[in-house]
């Protein structure tokens, strides 16, 4: 295997990395590396790679793909150092490029009742979109996380679910009674006639009984964002930043956020209360006196 394959191996083995982060990793270290023209890896010089990042800046690149590869060639350049392949990290004095936050966009509770409420229960397809929808809202879920529950991952008496996140990291995430009523009832009846008698663990399923995809869930949202009036541009994680989001705005502390989410940083759950905020701040000029 070349320096990269074996970066790579090294993180997919010792952090359990995702395969898309991975494959980031691994487009970042190979487009620098068709930059060197030839110039070894190992032999780069913390100049060689801002040569880099400022022929990328004059291509149009942005600063949040500049921060990218920076995290990318410092993950790679600390990897040859801990290996003994390199004296000196290139990477060590550049600096990062400054990315400012981006406020996800976030569903109002009224946003979430008109979406929650859009699809046709009377159906098997129906009351299992509406089964995923309240379970994504009640739990704050990675859409990744929702479609590849197992079976075996719920468990209806305590009220919980097992998440296996980023970096295979455990957690279990409590599920509201509103959402396990909804779970109950799809488990007892249209995932069986989905099944239509065929074996499956997934807890999700096709009417081909298969296993319920990303994709495919995401247009299912989007479907139903439209058929609910909602105009706001959604993502796969809008329903998650309404549960960290209304959390939030209704007293919940920010560790719990972050333990609900999954998040290892809490930087990363921060986000949130600026979101959080910037609604009390809207409360405030709507409603107070001298708003």
């Amino acid at each position: 295997m070349n320096l990269i394959e074996l970066f790579l191996d090294a993180a997919w083995v010792e952090q359990g990395l995702s395969a898309n982060t991975l494959s980031a990793y691994s487009s970042d270290v190979h487009i620098f590396a068709k930059h060197l023209s030839g110039k070894e890896l190992p032999d780069v010089t913390e100049s060689d790679i801002t040569a880099f990042l400022a022929k990328r800046f004059r291509e149009g690149i942005s600063n949040r793909s500049s921060a990218r590869i920076v995290s990318s060639l410092r993950r790679f350049y600390g990897y040859l150092l801990r290996e003994g392949l390199i004296l000196i990290d290139p990477t060590a004095l550049i600096e990062m490029p400054h990315v400012g936050h981006l406020l996800p966009v976030s569903l109002t509770e009224q946003d979430v009742e008109l979406l929650l409420a859009a699809p046709e229960i009377a159906h098997s397809l129906g009351l299992r979109d509406r089964t995923m929808l309240e379970l994504l809202y009640a739990t704050g879920l990675r859409v990744s996380e929702l479609v590849s529950l197992k079976v075996s991952q719920v468990s209806l008496r305590q009220g919980v679910v097992r998440i296996t996140g980023k970096g295979n990291k455990e957690r279990l995430v409590p599920v509201g009674e509103e959402a396990m009523s909804w779970l109950e009832k799809y488990m007892a009846t249209a995932r069986m006639l989905l099944l239509a008698a065929r074996q499956s663990d997934d807890l999700f399923v096709t009417s081909r009984a298969s296993a319920m995809t990303r994709q495919a869930f995401w247009h299912i949202i989007k479907r139903y964002a439209k058929k609910a009036g909602i105009t706001k541009e959604l993502s796969p994680h809008t329903l998650r930043h309404a549960f960290a989001t209304h959390l939030l705005n209704h007293g919940a502390d920010l560790r719990v956020v972050q333990l609900l989410l999954g998040h290892a940083d809490l930087s990363t759950t921060q986000i949130y209360t600026h979101i959080a905020s910037a609604r009390l701040k809207d409360l405030h000029t709507k409603f107070h006196p001298r708003g």
